[in-house]
């Protein structure tokens, strides 16, 4: 039941953003146990003035190939289950579509089950 939301500077290719959105959801499957057809992503590209990031937070040297990924989810991961899924995804990213490791920037924002609509006016999970 993830969504994900994945913010990039405006510009690349239909391919680009496709590698990205499949990337994502082959982790989620790989590591979160996802079932097949929980795929809701959503895609923003920005104009440059409108995708600020600090270039070396952390000591980490990232370029303007930055993508961001937010994913809404159950907190119903371990720490080592989620420090697979990130790894899982840079892997996968640098893979396809060649992403830098550096460039690879995931937030997750935990919710309970009864959090979720998707659809009817119903919480299917609580």
């Amino acid at each position: 039941m993830p969504l994900v939301r994945i913010a990039l500077r405006r510009g690349k290719s239909p391919a680009h953003i496709a590698a990205l959105r499949n990337g994502i959801y082959a982790a989620m499957r790989d590591s979160f146990g996802v079932p097949e057809n929980d795929r809701f992503i959503l895609v923003s590209q920005h104009d440059a003035d409108e995708f600020d990031y600090d270039a070396n937070y952390l000591d980490i040297a990232r370029s303007d190939d930055l993508v961001i990924v937010q994913i809404a989810c159950n907190n119903t991961r371990t720490v080592q289950q989620k420090q697979a899924f990130y790894k899982s995804v840079m892997e996968k990213l640098v893979a396809d579509p060649g992403l830098r490791p550096e460039d690879v920037f995931i937030n997750l924002l935990e919710t309970a089950k009864e959090n979720w609509s998707f659809g009817n006016g119903i919480a299917q999970y609580a």
